[in-house]
């Protein structure tokens, strides 16, 4: 079986599918690779890493795409709706697509993704279950947002994070809050307490205290933690418009005493709910900073622009796109990592088993023999899900 590694196309896009260091296991298990040229350059891995591993470099795309019977993405046709248009004609009937899709936010174009005849796995529709947290590229870049969000605010914050004894006097360290304790929330919080900062952090799930705690963070308890506050899958589920107004209400004090607020609220195909208002903006110290993990879903902050840096009564609010990009080797490595335990996964005698009984692969499943076949994406476009058999 042969694998091709595409060079990826969405604007400022730095990570690569596959890392040389993940080569050996993949040709352990009989895979062959093809690398389109350059494809690992702007991660830190040159073509002369991939060709020491025994990987055929070849400079045009359609060829990769003619070469493989599957293709390794970052970034697809669906998360990558313009510069990834042209991808689609280089698709073919039986090829199997791996990568990150957005298909919750771009069920349209996994509809043109199926008519090309590709079977098409999304990595982001990963079940949280023990068995697939190898595979998690969800949590893998959540993991490096969450880590570059405290770096993005302690370079825009007019003070330092730690507490310093000087001859020149006593510094007091920065006062930093979390808003939502997923991955990138406990990264965050680990990040900033490592620089010293004063760390409070929040989450509607309770059950979360006690990680918040053991990172050094003050748990801020706010009598509002709804009992239905996450799906069986482990992320958050919407609350109605009531307990999101509360709990703006008792969130403001926390916002208003912290110097750094990092939001990372997120809920899977919806718009991110707003948690702090122009008006706890106001109330802001001049000089902080709110950082918005949440910019590409609408923001968590009322005055949040995507990927832009806005300046409002003197607090500095960041709308940053697609961090993970940003930290582009090690961003690469981990997702790699996930990429190639999930195709080992898939594999049985050497070829990709498609076995519907197993949670991991059903879940994951876009698209075959030309139809849109996962039931979510089939409610997106309006469709009942096609009945099993």
């Amino acid at each position: 079986m042969i694998v091709g590694v595409t060079k990826e196309t969405f604007p400022q896009e730095r990570r690569v599918a596959l890392v040389p260091t993940s080569i050996p296991a993949l040709t352990k298990a009989g895979i062959e690779l093809v690398l389109e040229a350059g494809a690992g350059v702007d991660a830190g891995y040159p073509n002369a890493l991939y060709i020491e591993k025994g990987v055929r470099v070849v400079d045009a795309r359609a060829e990769l795409f003619q070469r493989a019977e599957v293709v390794f993405q970052v970034r697809t046709f669906g998360a990558n709706l313009e510069a990834g248009a042209p991808d689609l004609k280089l698709l073919r009937s039986g090829q199997v697509l791996i990568g990150m899709f957005d298909p919750l936010y771009a069920a349209e174009a996994i509809e043109q993704i199926a008519k090309t005849g590709a079977t098409a796995l999304a990595l982001e529709l990963l079940p949280r279950i023990t068995r697939a947290q190898s595979m998690d590229v969800l949590s893998s870049m959540a993991t490096v947002a969450g880590y570059k969000a405290v770096l993005l605010a302690a370079e825009q914050l007019p003070r330092m994070f730690p507490m310093l004894m000087t001859a020149a006097g006593t510094l007091t360290p920065a006062r930093v809050f979390v808003i939502g304790a997923g991955v990138a929330g406990l990264e965050a919080i680990a990040i900033a307490r490592r620089l010293g900062a004063v760390v409070e952090a929040f989450d509607l799930r309770p059950t979360v205290k006690e990680q918040i705690e053991s990172l050094g963070a003050k748990f801020v308890e706010l009598p509002l933690e709804s009992r239905d506050a996450e799906d069986a899958g482990g992320y958050a589920k919407a609350q109605g418009e009531s307990f999101y107004r509360r709990q703006q209400e008792v969130m403001a004090r926390a916002v208003a005493q912290s110097d750094v607020v990092i939001t990372t609220a997120a809920v899977p195909g919806q718009r991110a709910p707003v948690l702090i208002t122009k008006e706890m903006v106001v109330n802001m110290a001049p000089g902080s900073v709110i950082v918005d993990l949440s910019a590409d879903r609408g923001g968590n902050c009322e005055l949040t622009q995507p990927n832009q840096l806005v300046v409002e009564h003197g607090v500095t609010i960041l709308g940053p796109i697609n961090l993970a990009a940003t930290v582009p080797y090690h961003a690469s490595q981990m997702y790699s990592r996930n990429i190639s335990t999930f195709l080992l996964h898939l594999l049985k005698d050497g070829k990709i088993l498609i076995n519907l009984e197993d949670q991991i692969t059903r879940e994951t499943l876009l698209a075959r023999g030309g139809e849109v076949v996962h039931p979510k994406i089939l409610e997106l476009l309006g469709r009942a899900p096609a009945t099993a058999g």
